[in-house]
């Protein structure tokens, strides 16, 4: 089985259609998760993509973030 791969704060955004910024902004609220390289990059599991595409749809319904 080969290894999960890691996502980059690009991949992400570009793949689920959503600003870098917003990602940083759903970090900070702990909506979703990452981890750091040593070299100090955001990575994110896939799973982080349905995460976000449940937070966007919840947006949409007029579900607060705050």
């Amino acid at each position: 089985m080969a290894p999960v791969r890691e996502l980059t704060v690009g991949q992400v955004a570009m793949r689920s259609g959503v600003a870098v910024s917003a990602l940083h902004f759903y970090e900070a609220r702990e909506l979703i998760r990452s981890h750091r390289t040593a070299g100090n990059q955001r990575r994110y599991s896939r799973d982080v993509l349905r995460r976000v595409a449940i937070i966007r749809v919840a947006q949409e319904v007029g579900i607060s973030l705050a």
